[in-house]
């Protein structure tokens, strides 16, 4: 009898491990298991200002208006121990600020080209450096609209002139792109590209991840590339291009100057990047000729099926075989809500208030992280409208900042 009650003792407390073990390994380390390698000081914090952000503070705004709208926002986010604002300054092949090659954003005027009495990339620019602080220009190369309707697009936009022609294409459901293999539209991103690194004082570029809208926006292009000869197959080819793009895009920044740091924020999911958007995020992140960084979208739980966030971030820390820096972005928005995508994860936003803040952790440990970024600023800052579970994650992120 004492046999089987000291197997059944045995028995019992190998099942409690196990069942320790597991959960200790579902769970990722907390701040005081985990050695931070980095000195947080020279942590870079970003905060992404998208046009839904700065579009109702400043749209048929006066001019007086405008300015105090952005200094509150820029002192928001000082005060909140951020110190970089990347800020969306071509939406949709257009500007918040004055360039000769794109119209005025209707996201800050009534109509797109309209005129623009105040340069507001300009504005955030001196205003952040007052504050010893850094901004990003954020751009979308390829998205003209996200809707079908040509019709919203000024006359006077060189989009509008191509409808009709191999630059462009309006995709039913989707919107309207530029075509990435069209010759004049890489001429036209990389004169915005020489623009905007000539004329300001930005501390970085970056690239949004809207790359390829679809597979077949260039087959014209890809015949006739066939037709002469050319052997790479229909991916291998989106691939090329968009490489040339992001090299030249670099060496343009580059020459006007080195100080700026130029990045991508691709999809968080690598192989998503090879088969949907064409994206080739290995090369970059092994090479010294296309980027300084890279800004995976990470937007996941640790519990996501698919592309669980541990795992992740580190498949992207080990992607990386030269010096560039590694700066995931977070997704503050999914805060409260399912993500219905995520599996047996599908509650873990709704059942957890302190996900970004243990990202971040996490993060910090990685050999070429520098940083991370928060999605997006109305988020963190405009949030009075959002679940408990937003405020929740904000004061558990405020906690490590």
């Amino acid at each position: 009898m004492k046999k089987y009650i000291l197997i059944a003792i045995v028995f019992c407390m190998i099942s409690l491990w196990m069942i320790d073990y597991n959960l200790n390994k579902a769970k990722p380390k907390t701040q005081e298991e985990t050695k931070t390698v980095m000195n947080t000081t020279d942590e870079d914090r970003y905060i992404f200002v998208s046009y839904i952000d700065y579009s109702k503070l400043l749209k048929n705004k006066t001019k007086e208006e405008k300015q105090k709208n952005i200094d509150e926002m820029v002192n928001n986010v000082n005060n909140a121990n951020f110190n970089t604002i990347i800020l969306q300054v071509r939406p949709f092949a257009d500007s918040i600020y004055f360039s000769s090659y794109f119209p005025t954003s209707s996201t800050v005027v009534t109509n797109e080209g309209d005129e623009l009495d105040l340069d507001i990339l300009d504005y955030f620019v001196k205003k952040t450096h007052a504050f010893n602080m850094r901004i990003y220009a954020w751009i979308n190369p390829y998205r003209v609209r996200n809707v079908s309707d040509p019709t919203t697009i000024t006359k006077e936009s060189v989009a509008y002139q191509w409808i009709n022609t191999n630059h462009l294409d309006v995709i039913a459901d989707k919107g309207i792109f530029f075509n990435p293999s069209s010759k004049e539209v890489q001429k036209l991103i990389i004169n915005g590209i020489d623009e905007l690194s000539k004329n300001y004082q930005i501390d970085g570029l970056l690239f949004d991840d809207y790359f390829y809208p679809n597979e077949e926006i260039d087959y014209t292009n890809y015949k006739e590339y066939v037709n002469n000869g050319g052997e790479k197959s229909l991916k291998e080819y989106h691939l090329e291009v968009v490489n040339e793009l992001i090299y030249n895009a670099y060496k343009t920044i580059k020459n006007n100057n080195k100080n700026i740091l130029f990045g991508i924020a691709p999809d968080g999911n690598i192989n998503n990047n090879y088969n949907t958007h064409h994206a080739d995020v290995k090369k970059w992140c092994s090479s010294k000729d296309y980027i300084d960084f890279i800004m995976p979208q990470v937007y996941y739980g640790f519990l996501h099926d698919v592309v669980p966030f541990a795992e992740t971030i580190e498949q992207w820390n080990n992607l990386i075989t030269n010096d560039i820096s590694l700066i995931p972005a977070l997704s503050l928005y999914k805060a409260g809500d399912k993500d219905t995508y995520a599996g047996s994860g599908y509650d873990e936003w709704v059942s957890n208030y302190d996900i970004i803040k243990r990202q971040i952790i996490y993060s910090r440990n990685l050999s070429k992280y520098k940083g991370f970024a928060i999605y997006r600023y109305d988020y963190y800052f405009n949030n009075l409208n959002y679940n408990d579970n937003v405020l929740k994650e904000i004061d558990n992120i405020k906690s490590i900042l």
